[in-house]
């Protein structure tokens, strides 16, 4: 079985930066796409960004174009997003998500708190 393991998140301060990272274990898998979702209290599951593993293409929702910027080790199943200028809007619990061929492969998530 392939598992997810989100990490990397914490709390941080408004204006400052962290780095999620996301690695499948299991075996060895090499999604068709990676992204990351996040869901806030009281809020649906949102996307955020997403990479594709052929070419690397991006796309990020807007409200977070020009701060995060996600990529990805294919070498060794992880993703990465990289948060800068976070904000309290950011706050959120992170979800990666890995799109297999026909199973969607879902991390525990984990908690980002941005403090103004």
């Amino acid at each position: 079985q392939v598992q997810l393991v989100e990490s990397g998140g914490g709390l941080v301060q408004a204006g400052g930066s962290l780095r999620l990272s996301c690695v499948a274990s299991g075996r060895t898998f090499n999604f068709a796409t990676m992204g990351w979702f996040r869901q806030a209290p009281g809020k649906e599951r949102e996307f955020v960004a997403r990479i594709w593993t052929s070419g690397g293409t991006t796309n990020y929702t807007d409200s977070v174009k020009g701060r995060f910027a996600i990529s990805r080790d294919n070498a060794n199943n992880t993703v990465y997003l990289q948060m800068n200028a976070l904000e309290p809007e950011d706050t959120a619990v992170y979800y990666c998500l890995g799109v297999g061929i026909s199973t969607l492969y879902w991390g525990q998530g984990t908690q980002v708190t941005v403090s103004s």
